[in-house]
């Protein structure tokens, strides 16, 4: 016994020199530098996949879709940029707005996560009945009308407008005499400076071109009261659904997908916002319940089943970053 526990001591000594020494790493780091390889390669592999499918598309006459030429574009903020055809990108959103949206997003899934989404902004913006909201790339409005009876002013932006016209109609009709929508984006309209307490986007900001991306984010501080708050919602660069959907239903997945639309990255949007000031938050939203409200908008159901799995699967450790959707929640400067 005194041999063998002897030799045990030298092993144990002889692996501590080693990690001192660098030439082994502790069991901790190893599993820490495991887990990082494999997310890594995760990447890597989706960001091969995410290139071969390419980032968007346009219908061709053939009902296909394909990648759409660039353009050269300035906005009013004076930056210039690239991008997929900006007319191809406002046609179809307002072909969406025509018919399809209002019909889609009345299914009784979509409801439920538009409310489920709805309560979330709320709680995590912390908004009052005082509270100046607005929101970027409104839609048809369909979750700022659930927000609005909560807020004391709402105002609704986004260049289709087709769209804001179904949202003035619907508020109307819901009797809110505290909602704005407004034709236009930010570099068209003149909204106040330091007026609003919160400003949101809702599957906005992965619509936008890097630059413009950018553009927006310099551009909060100015809209937004000191120590006022950001909350967005996007679709993740990494997310396992989107790489099951590429590899399983891939003409499905272009089907949905507007001319200039990409995930984005989660580390990397919410350095965007560091690096404008804001104190950041990322957070992952859901793995299955949005895509399930999508896919199934019928089975409110299958979507509460989903959501329960959700909040369950977006606490798991390292699994989280799969998910499909995530928030940002960034305080602005006092």
């Amino acid at each position: 016994m005194g041999a063998n526990a002897g030799a045990r001591f030298l092993r144990a000594a002889s692996t501590r020199r080693r990690w001192r020494s660098g030439s082994a790493l502790p069991p901790g780091r190893v599993a820490l530098s495991a887990r990082t390889s494999l997310w890594n390669g995760w990447k890597t592999w989706l960001d091969g996949l995410y290139a071969r499918s390419g980032g968007g598309g346009g219908p061709t006459r053939t009902g296909h879709w394909q990648r759409q030429p660039e353009a050269r574009y300035r906005s009013k903020l004076g930056i210039e940029y690239t991008v997929p055809d900006l007319l191809g990108e406002r046609e179809y959103h307002e072909a969406i707005y025509a018919g399809f949206a209002q019909s889609h997003f009345a299914r009784p899934a979509v409801r439920a996560f538009r409310r489920h989404l709805a309560a979330r902004i709320l709680a995590r913006t912390r908004a009052g009945p005082t509270s100046h909201l607005l929101s970027l790339g409104c839609g048809i409005g369909d979750t700022e009308l659930l927000v609005a009876p909560h807020v004391g002013k709402l105002i609704g932006i986004d260049f289709s407008a087709a769209a804001i016209r179904q949202a003035r109609a619907d508020a109307a009709h819901a009797g809110l005499r505290n909602v704005e929508f407004l034709a236009g984006d930010l570099s068209s309209l003149e909204l106040p400076a330091h007026s609003f307490d919160i400003v949101i986007a809702v599957f906005f900001l992965h619509h936008l071109p890097p630059a413009e991306l950018e553009a927006t984010v310099r551009r909060l501080p100015l809209l937004l009261k000191p120590g006022g708050i950001f909350y967005s919602l996007d679709p993740s660069r990494y997310r396992l659904t989107g790489a099951l959907g590429r590899i399983l239903v891939p003409n499905l997945m272009r089907k949905y997908r507007s001319p200039g639309e990409r995930e984005l990255a989660p580390a990397a949007t919410g350095e965007l916002f560091r690096r404008a000031g804001f104190a950041v938050e990322v957070r992952f939203y859901d793995f299955l319940s949005t895509p399930c409200a999508g896919l199934f908008p019928g089975a409110p159901r299958l979507y509460r089943l989903a959501r329960s799995a959700d909040e369950v699967l977006v606490r798991l450790p390292l699994i989280h970053r799969l998910g499909s959707n995530f928030e940002i929640l960034a305080r602005a400067p006092a």
